[in-house]
């Protein structure tokens, strides 16, 4: 598996087709997207996981996380989250990392020590939780 940075335009088809499949594809595609940090996955040089990152301030927003279903459930996503805090932690501005997590990925999400925050929202009626941690120092 290769991990690397990516163009946003890269991130669409993913996006489109594991998040939002029963919208259009523009639904998956963010105003802000110029400005962030993108991420993929490659096996065997097909990109099968996106992650975007938007930096404001001290803080790192995951958005756009996602993985091909056929890939799902083999490390992919993790890798690829563990590569973005290893990035973040390089971003000696940054101490907070948070992310609307789909209600289903609390789990997930809890396994590198994110905590839920507030209480649940709904997106297009898939229903969310903020979660979020800090960073660990840059010392």
């Amino acid at each position: 598996m290769d991990i690397r940075r990516i163009d946003w335009q890269q991130t669409i088809a993913i996006r489109h087709q594991v998040l939002w499949p029963n919208k259009p594809p523009a639904f998956s595609q963010l105003e802000q997207d110029a400005l962030g940090v993108h991420f993929g996955a490659f096996i065997n040089n097909q990109l099968v996981c996106v992650a975007s990152i938007f930096i404001d301030g001290s803080s790192a927003r995951l958005r756009k996380y996602a993985t091909l279903v056929e890939f799902q459930g083999q490390g992919i996503g993790t890798a690829v989250l563990n590569a973005i805090f290893d990035y973040l932690q390089r971003q000696p501005q940054l101490d907070y990392f948070w992310c609307d997590a789909r209600e289903e990925a609390i789990g997930f999400y809890q396994g590198f020590g994110m905590q839920v925050e507030g209480e649940r929202f709904y997106k297009s009626e898939q229903a969310y939780v903020k979660m979020s941690r800090v960073l660990l120092s840059h010392t």
